[in-house]
This record gives structure tokens, C-alpha cells and sequence, in this order.
């Protein structure tokens, strides 16, 4: 590596700045001088057709500052305040949110699925599990069951199939619940499976999707989208209440023309997986390390000896998330990793590794 160039961490794909194409139009943006606020510029309605284009179907574009606002406001549209939401324990929006989810909607409940069930290792809801949770009671006492909340990639980097994503829409619709995609890294959900974006989403039966797009190289800015078009009624104001209608909302939106154009956002998304895969290759011989499962997305979840963890992040100066994944390491790769960063890490790796053998 460049002994000059900052160091890449592997922290959070956060960490990473904007890519040129994100970058390029939102200089674009500001180089239109004069611009209606509030989302009536041109950038945000050439956007919003673009994600139209994109997802093959007329559907409801919103644009708000970050995921947690995205994720909270569309539960809120899709839940009163006596309903409750299922996911999983891993679910981001029970564990990272601060309460978002519920205090936006007035107190739904969410309601989390069994850890010890089938797939709860991987961070995936099931059929069965999301039948037992509604089935469990339906007295006036409980909260009633009214959406089923994915994320795609999970939260342990894993992927729903496309015939994963029918099957639990498909129980949902039989009882009467609506679906909600926590899609932060869902570009790199795509990347992996090589779908088309409407297959995994409203085609397969999702009603909403918070699309990321801080994570995959937009300088800020996540879009809310609603297929199902009967839940946006109102939300503009709900994003307005919340603090999230950007008066110069081109500079949020315009970055997306860059994303879309030429699919970056795929390139991106693609290129943070081969990163997470060469990492993968380069740790899961070394002795004393394990790896979770092999990744699908652009995560690397792996147990270290705790005395390596100390060394390599007080030591050798790396930034990684200890306590994400149930006592693993969180190892995340951005659009923008270098191998020269997996290969300087990896190394690392091995040799703290081996030192303590």
C-alpha cells in the first residue's frame, strides 16, 4: 500500500466517501444555480423517474437524510399505533434505531422472532416463524401483527433468495400483513444474486423499500419507495414532522443520477462484494480464526482470539466492529476498498494470529 494514502478501515462501509458519478452530479446540481425547494427541482423528479425506470413500475419515490428515518417513517405509514411489526432479533430497526420505529409510529410493538429458530443464525426470517407469531394470540390484549420487516442483506451479510422473499410475502398477504425491505445494502443483495431489482422486491411481493444509497457511495441520502402506493398517503407530511423534508433537496437527490446512470450503483455494490470475498479467501485458513459463513454480500463475519482483536485494533491501528455479530467480528467492505487494504488487513491478521499460537 501507499504509506501516504489514508488507511481504509473495515468498520463500516460509512466510512467511505462519494464515488466520482455521485460527486460529479451533485456539483451538476449546484451548477443549475436557482432551484425549487422542498423536491420540485428537476433533479429530484429526473431521479424519481429514474427509480420508476429502474424498478419497471409506477411507484412512490421519497427521498429523507439517513436509514433510520427511512426505515421509521415507512413502518409508521404502514402501522397505527396499536399494531406490531415482526423481524428479526437482528433486525436493525429493533436493535440500531434508538426507538425510531416505534416513536414515529406512536408505540407499535415489534415483535421478534424465536433466536434459536431456523434461519435465526443467518439473520432470516422465516414462513414459520412469522405463521407462529401471528397465530400466537389474537385477543384485543396483544398487539396485532401488521408488517413483516426484511433486510436485504441482513444484518449478518446474508441474502434472501428471490423464492425466499415469495414465500414470506406470500404468507404475509395470506394474513393480511404488509412488507417492508430494510434495503441499506440492498444493492449489494443484487450484486449477489444477479436478479433484476423488481424481481426482489415488488414483483415478489414487497410493498415498500428503503433503498440505500450512503453506504453503496451517495454523500447522503436514502429513497423510500412504495409500490404499493395506497400506504404513501400523507407521508410527505410525515417527512416534513419529522425533520426530514431537505429544502435543497437536489443535493441529495442529484447524487442517485450518477448512481443510476450506467448502473454504478451495481458496479459499486458488485465491487464491495469481491472485496468482502477476497478477505474471505485470505483469513478462513489462518489458524485461530473462523468464519461465520461464507459471505454473500460485502461483509466479513468472523470469531478472532480476543487478544488478536486488542492487538490489531490498539496495535495495528485497525478499525472493525467487535460486537455486531453475537460475539464475532464485523469485517465490511466499502465501493471504494482497495485489495491492497483486504491484503494489508488479511496479513495482519495471519500474523497477529500466529503470534499468539
Amino acid at each position: 500500500m501507499n504509506n501516504d494514502a489514508p488507511r481504509q478501515h473495515f468498520a463500516s462501509d460509512n466510512y467511505a466517501g462519494m464515488c466520482p458519478q455521485a460527486r460529479h452530479w451533485l456539483l451538476e446540481a449546484d451548477a443549475t444555480g436557482h432551484q425549487p425547494a422542498y423536491g420540485d427541482d428537476i433533479w429530484t423528479q429526473r431521479v424519481s423517474e429514474g427509480l420508476r425506470h429502474l424498478f419497471q413500475t409506477d411507484c412512490d419515490v421519497y427521498f429523507v437524510f439517513n436509514g433510520t428515518a427511512a426505515n421509521s417513517l415507512a413502518l409508521a405509514s404502514m402501522c397505527q399505533s396499536y399494531h406490531s411489526v415482526i423481524c428479526t432479533p437482528q433486525a436493525h430497526i429493533d436493535t440500531d434505531e434508538c426507538g425510531g420505529p416505534e416513536f414515529f409510529s406512536n408505540g407499535s410493538k415489534l415483535l421478534t422472532t424465536d433466536p434459536a429458530a431456523p434461519g435465526a443464525a443467518l439473520a432470516k426470517l422465516t414462513p414459520d416463524e412469522i405463521e407462529r407469531l401471528v397465530t400466537k394470540r389474537s385477543d384485543i390484549h396483544y398487539p396485532k401483527p401488521k408488517v413483516v420487516s426484511i433486510t436485504q442483506s441482513t444484518e449478518l451479510g446474508t441474502v434472501y433468495s428471490v423464492e425466499e422473499v415469495r414465500a414470506i410475502a406470500a404468507i404475509a398477504k395470506r394474513r393480511q400483513l404488509k412488507v417492508h425491505m430494510d434495503g441499506a445494502r440492498f444493492a449489494n443483495a443484487v450484486a449477489h444474486l444477479g436478479c433484476h431489482p423488481s424481481e426482489i422486491t415488488w414483483r415478489a411481493g414487497v410493498d415498500v423499500l428503503c433503498f440505500g444509497g450512503t453506504k453503496n457511495g451517495i454523500p447522503v441520502g436514502e429513497a423510500v419507495i412504495f409500490f404499493d402506493r395506497t400506504l404513501s398517503e400523507d407521508f410527505a407530511y410525515r417527512v416534513k414532522q419529522a425533520g426530514q423534508l431537505a429544502s435543497k433537496m437536489r443535493f441529495i437527490s442529484a447524487p442517485w443520477v450518477g448512481m443510476l446512470e450506467g448502473d454504478t450503483w451495481l458496479a459499486n455494490a458488485r465491487h464491495a462484494n469481491e472485496m468482502a470475498r477476497r478477505l474471505y479467501h485470505r483469513i478462513n485458513s489462518v489458524p485461530g480464526v473462523r468464519v461465520m459463513h461464507e459471505p454473500q454480500a460485502n461483509a466479513v463475519f468472523a470469531y478472532l482470539p480476543e487478544p488478536a482483536i486488542k492487538v490489531l485494533q490498539n496495535e495495528k491501528g485497525w478499525k472493525f466492529y467487535d460486537f455486531i455479530a453475537g460475539g464475532g467480528c464485523r469485517l465490511m467492505c466499502a465501493w471504494d476498498t482497495k485489495v491492497e487494504s483486504v491484503d494489508a488487513f488479511a496479513a495482519d491478521i495471519a500474523t497477529v494470529c500466529a503470534a499468539l499460537r
